[in-house]
């Protein structure tokens, strides 16, 4: 008799029963598998994903050993201690060199660290290892590699970035005859490019099975504090001796395209090589040159080169669109510290230009090296950033939403139909008091990219090959590509795929506990930044409604506060769950989204990492 497949719904059920039973005790994942009876790999595929989304949501908990539980409600996630912050510790010091801190609360930063099973420091003994490894930039090793040392060639980083993983070269092709391919002869027009996405070598340095290695692996990413990184490899190496710093020579592993004025790709070819850059970009360098249409000081050949390849990519970015991906609008939160790490202001990170610029180029390298090893038959193991079909109930959730408010969202239909749909659909909620709540229910009605050696392809870009390439520094799945893929070029044959999910589930779990930790610190650092506020009224609009109260933003620095039903007005509320509002039973006014109101900072808990808001009063109008 063939059994029936298990869909999420049971797995939940399954999941937390056989965890409620186990209270406070660890299991490895292939110990869940095993208890749960799931011997199928999609089914394993389908647990890891709930587990990924309790860890997020806090619902489980990871330690140090990499193993999951259910924690008893008044312990600790980490350790089993009470869960309170030592949270004004500013002037404690982290001696450890591999940790790169600006003064903070270092205390805070750890319990955060620490909750979610993550390291704060690095081992001495790994980072003195790396201290004697040797740039290895010898004739031979320069001999069997492509020279672009004489290519013009930058990078293109966040202002504070001590990492530089990523270049790009760019020249002008002029023998379009020894250089395209011979379809593209017949219809060639204009110029043609030759774009190089050079990437950092790091598997020449870290050789597989050795200390720094076996380190990488445990940890799978580098974590991004708000105040500080704690990297995946030692400053050594991720700072210095693989960082594509200008004006040294640097290995590299490249992607290397020609391409016409139409951003057609006429063809790529894979290499090692070895690079020189010329200059170090900032992104506000870029953004500033692209947006003035006068000369600038970085000579002519670089402001070709970068307007040149902005051009390329908006149509590359374009082209994606057209072809299903799916653009969120997002924007990251921010801050101006003073000396010890406490919060000044606030800003946000968002898309630029030059962002964007950097964005398609790895694009194009990630899915170029997927496709070399996922279109070879017989296929070949390889690690793949593969991101599953959305949520079907709640993107119907999300439709029947935004219907209420005269949207419109296509949830049936082919895969390019539904996201060309939820693309419009983002795009219309712009500016509308609806955007930030619809940002979050479709970002949540999207499944978790994760990586596997099964490729299923990659939803949110509309790929059918993806993989991670092109930060091997900062991510452990990009440095198994690397190897990976310099064995099937010299002709190996494909490597355990068994081991390699293995590591793969490992990576996604990593990354998920990274993503979580970081959300953390930016949340205390708002929470702290809003403590020094308490007292103070703001404007803010109405972003989520509860049955127990209301979510607002302030209008001039996009902080989130709550609101109890019973500090809205002195009567109780009805909570309208069809049309998103609060309902008084008295006087029947409705607090709804997008209502314009007037707030008061009036508790904050950093413990909790909490906002109250006094509400004030609300405007006429809405």
């Amino acid at each position: 008799m063939t059994r029936a497949k298990l869909n999420k719904k049971e797995l939940k059920a399954r999941l937390m029963s056989f965890l409620s039973s186990r209270t406070g005790e660890y299991f490895a994942l292939k110990d869940l598998f095993s208890s749960l009876r799931l011997t199928t790999h999609p089914a394993k595929m389908l647990c890891v994903d709930i587990i990924t989304e309790y860890l997020d949501e806090g619902k489980l908990v990871y330690n140090s050993d990499k193993k999951i539980c259910l924690p008893h409600a008044s312990t600790n996630r980490a350790n089993g201690k009470s869960n309170v912050s030592n949270s004004r510790n500013r002037h404690s010091r982290n001696d450890n060199p591999n940790v790169f801190v600006r003064k903070s609360d270092d205390n805070v930063m750890h319990e955060i660290l620490q909750e979610f099973g993550l390291p704060y420091g690095y081992p001495k003994s790994i980072a003195k290892y790396a201290e004697k490894i040797a740039p290895g930039i010898t004739h031979n090793e320069i001999a069997r590699r492509e020279d672009f040392r004489d290519v013009l060639t930058f990078t293109i980083d966040p202002h504070d970035a001590k990492d530089f993983d990523d270049a790009i070269s760019f020249r002008v092709i002029d023998d379009v005859a020894r250089n395209a391919g011979n379809r593209a002869k017949k219809a060639l027009s204009g110029a043609i490019y030759e774009i190089g996405v050079h990437i950092a070598d790091v598997s020449f340095y870290v050789q597989e099975g050795s200390p720094i290695d076996e380190e990488a692996e445990q940890r799978g990413t580098s974590i991004y504090l708000v105040d500080r990184t704690i990297p995946m490899l030692p400053e050594h190496l991720c700072n210095y001796l693989c960082s594509l710093r200008p004006d040294e020579e640097k290995l590299a592993f490249s992607v290397i395209f020609n391409i016409d004025e139409n951003a057609n790709i006429l063809n790529s070819r894979i290499r090692h090589t070895v690079i020189r850059s010329n200059r170090r970009f900032t992104y506000e360098e870029v953004d500033e040159l692209l947006s003035d249409n006068k000369c600038g000081s970085y000579g002519k050949d670089m402001e070709l080169a970068l307007r040149t390849l902005n051009e390329l990519a908006q149509i590359l970015c374009n082209r994606r669109m057209q072809e299903g991906s799916i653009e969120f609008n997002s924007e990251e939160m921010r801050f101006n510290v003073d000396e010890d790490g406490h919060p000044l202001s606030v800003y946000f990170h968002v898309a630029t230009p030059a962002t964007k610029l950097i964005e398609e180029m790895m694009l194009l390298a990630n899915r170029t090296v997927a496709e070399f090893v996922g279109k070879e038959r017989p296929a070949k193991t390889l690690p793949y950033r593969i991101h599953d079909l959305p949520d079907t109930e709640k993107l119907g959730n999300l439709s029947a939403m935004v219907g209420r408010f005269n949207y419109d969202l296509k949830v049936d239909g082919s895969r390019l139909q539904v996201a060309k749909s939820l693309n419009r659909l983002l795009r219309d909620v712009r500016g509308d008091m609806l955007e930030k709540l619809v940002d979050n229910v479709a970002l949540r009605a999207m499944q978790k990219a994760k990586y596997s050696t099964y490729n299923i392809g990659h939803y949110g870009l509309g790929f059918k090959y993806y993989t991670h390439f092109t930060s091997p520094i900062r991510r452990y799945p990009d440095l198994m590509v690397h190897r990976l893929l310099t064995r099937y070029m010299e002709g190996g044959a494909s490597v355990s795929r068994k081991k390699y999910e293995g590591l793969c589930e490992h990576a996604s779990m990593m990354e998920q506990l990274a993503t979580s930790a970081e959300r953390a610190s930016v949340k205390y650092k708002m929470v702290e930044f809003l403590t020094d506020h308490i007292g103070e009224e703001y404007d803010a609009t109405i972003v989520g409604v509860t049955e127990y109260g209301i979510y607002s933003q302030i209008h001039e620095n996009h902080c989130e506060g709550f609101t109890n039903c019973r500090f809205l007005a002195d009567e109780p509320f009805d909570y309208d769950d069809k049309n998103f509002c609060l309902i008084g039973r008295k006087s029947h006014h409705r607090f709804q989204l997008g209502d314009e109101i007037r707030i008061k900072i009036s508790k904050t808990s950093l413990e909790r990492k909490t906002v109250d808001f006094d509400f004030i009063k609300k405007y006429k109008g809405n």
